[in-house]
């Protein structure tokens, strides 16, 4: 069978890869998925869909969708249960550790170093990222919409889903909108029935309501232990969990719950966070990173203690959840009831990848035609040219710097 028989397949058997394997496709990507958690979708569909058929397109919709559903840093979580798919728990830490650790890295030192990102050199290099943010949605839409919305019913869910989005920006609307979409499946929508052929994941019902049992544990007890001890680096650990708990539609929901935590409470000056803010929009993996940022000025005697500590935390509680739903909706997708949720689920992950190119992601960043311009001929290189999205990254990063200072 070749690679795209398997591609249009409806199921794709996990298979044992090294970690190492996984951690180094998880580092590359670490490196140099830009464009926030939308974008790091289209990457991971991509790298784990496309070209090394690790998931089939349902399978990815699948975990994608739980994602969406669940609070915490979405893009996070689907590379966490990749990695665990594909070599077991190792597989996940890998996949996980490898994707955070550049951007991590980068904003730990920057915040030892607080330069302000700041002047037309700065800006247009984060323009350009900005730009092939764009081109990688765009082409995760035509490619998502292809096999997730085959037929006008799901089509014009899409639309809808994508319309609500764009009308209504409130915090919960995603969650909403997957739940209408779920409604409309059930009402409208034919099951899937070749998703009876679930999948396997090495994670048991015993380990489900463990890692349940430690989520509702933690959330409890960090800000009791913060009341009685006073210890500023369970201050750290409590302030950043019960972020990563509460935060529902993935990096940029985190910010301004990041925002009220630290800067409303005086851990962190205004000024600073921003800066922060403009390094974490400069990076590449995930927008939870930030944490490494704020966790070093929470704790300035050891910066690297509360940079590790507020990563830990801010993702922990999203990986708890994802181990503790995933083996009741392995269940639940046996279901003809739950195959027809699933559906329009499906077409309303489309109508998010939507409303998210229209939205915060094309609206913040075409201004021109030259913009317009330089994202067309970015999708081109990927999209008709199947070319790397690294490319399409330093492409647009250097037109952006020339157009500049032309």
């Amino acid at each position: 069978m070749t690679k795209e028989e398997i591609n249009k397949a409806s199921y794709v058997a996990p298979n044992n890869a090294s970690v190492l394997e996984v951690f180094y496709l998880f580092l590359k990507l670490g490196l140099s998925a830009f464009g926030g958690p939308v974008a790091h979708v289209a990457y991971f569909r991509k790298e784990f869909v496309e070209r090394r058929a690790w998931l089939a397109d349902a399978q990815f919709s699948q975990l994608f969708a739980l994602c969406q559903v669940l609070p915490g840093p979405a893009s996070s979580q689907l590379g966490f249960l990749i990695g665990l798919n594909r070599s077991g728990l190792m597989g996940a830490i890998a996949a996980f550790t490898a994707f955070t650790l550049p951007s991590a890295l980068l904003l730990f030192f920057f915040a030892l170093a607080v330069p302000m990102l700041d002047g037309p050199l700065a800006e247009a290099l984060i323009h350009g990222l900005k730009l092939s943010a764009v081109a990688i949605v765009s082409d995760a839409l035509l490619s998502m919409s292809r096999g997730l919305c085959p037929d006008k019913r799901r089509k014009l869910l899409a639309l809808m889903a994508a319309a609500l989005l764009l009308t209504f920006n409130w915090p919960f609307m995603q969650l909403i909108v997957l739940g209408l979409g779920a409604a409309y499946g059930f009402a409208f929508c034919k099951p899937l029935t070749f998703l009876s052929q679930s999948y396997s994941m090495a994670i048991s019902r015993s380990t489900a309501l463990l890692a349940l049992s430690v989520f509702v544990f933690l959330f409890i007890l960090l800000p009791v232990a913060v009341m009685f001890s006073g210890i500023n680096l369970l201050q750290v650990a409590a302030v950043f969990y019960q972020s990563g708990s509460l935060v529902f539609g993935g990096g940029h929901v985190v910010l301004p719950l990041l925002q009220q935590a630290t800067v409303d409470s005086a851990y962190i000056d205004s000024s600073v966070f921003m800066a922060g803010y403009g390094a974490t929009q400069a990076m590449p993996g995930p927008m939870f990173s930030f944490a490494s940022f704020l966790g070093a000025y929470m704790q300035p005697n050891l910066p690297w203690l509360g940079a590790l500590t507020a990563l830990i935390f801010v993702f922990l509680p999203g990986f708890l959840l994802v181990v503790a739903v995933f083996p009741f909706w392995q269940q639940l997708i046996e279901h003809q009831v739950a195959t027809k949720c699933l559906a329009g689920l499906n077409a309303t992950v489309v109508g998010i990848l939507l409303a998210a190119l229209l939205g915060p992601i094309a609206s913040s960043t075409l201004f021109s035609f030259y913009d317009l311009g330089l994202a067309a001929t970015a999708l081109i290189f990927i999209r008709g040219l199947k070319l790397s999205p690294l490319l399409s990254v330093a492409f647009c990063v250097l037109a952006s710097v020339i157009l500049t200072f032309l």
